[in-house]
């Protein structure tokens, strides 16, 4: 309610977090003036709200995360040395996924759990030995993100009732092959992904792919959809 025409408060994220814990996610991208805020918060344990002349307290958890290399981030004046102090009270460094191979066939395993039952696919059988063979190989630039999506295209591309090599697009050297894949592919894709966000509304599909409803219906026929 800071500003002019505000209708209601609203609500920081410190304020929510109240006697609970606080994530927040890339703390390095974080501007410098956003920076200062924060070390007050978890200095002193308050803030205003925008607007506000009255502090407010906030008894809260924060578990901060980056991928960049925080300490020279301090050190090139990007990032306040003072705030690393207490966000760095417990610090635990997470190898990049390459390094930690024996997780990669479990973190494949939930991902497929997860989006076969979100785009109703039946994958009694999984991963296929090969298709599980290039998850192995490959270097995994993007890390656990980078898995969770290529699980995601090879359940929205799987056939059967596994998962093969080609499903997964990557390729041999260990990079995204998203150019690999049929026009027909891609376009199956983009259908089912649109269907799960419309909840199966054709409708709301079709107008999300700037299709009329007609010209859908005959693409997911041709899908066997």
């Amino acid at each position: 309610g800071a500003f002019t025409d505000a209708k209601t408060d609203r609500v920081g994220r410190f304020e929510l977090a109240e006697g609970g814990t606080l994530f927040l996610d890339e703390v390095a991208n974080l501007p410098l003036a956003q920076q200062a805020k924060l070390l007050r918060v978890l200095e002193t344990g308050e803030f205003e709200r925008v607007g506000a002349s009255r502090a407010r307290r906030a008894d809260v958890r924060v578990v901060a995360a980056t991928n960049a290399d925080i300490q020279g981030e301090a050190k090139a004046g990007r990032f306040r040395e003072e705030l690393l102090f207490p966000l760095n009270t417990v610090e635990i460094r997470l190898p990049p996924l390459r390094e930690r191979r024996d997780d990669i066939p479990l973190l494949a395993a939930h991902f497929l759990r997860r989006y076969a039952s979100r785009y109703r696919k039946q994958l009694n059988e999984g991963f296929a030995h090969e298709a599980m063979e290039v998850i192995l190989r490959h270097a995994w630039p993007g890390n656990v993100r980078e898995l969770d999506h290529a699980v995601e295209r090879a359940v929205l591309l799987a056939e059967g009732p596994a998962v093969r090599a080609r499903d997964l697009g990557l390729d041999s050297s260990g990079g995204s092959a998203l150019d690999q894949m049929s026009l027909e592919e891609v376009e199956r894709v983009l259908i089912q992904k649109a269907l799960t966000r419309a909840a199966g509304n054709v409708s709301d599909a079709a107008k999300a792919l700037g299709l009329s409803r007609s010209a859908l219906y005959r693409r997911l026929k041709r899908h066997g959809f």
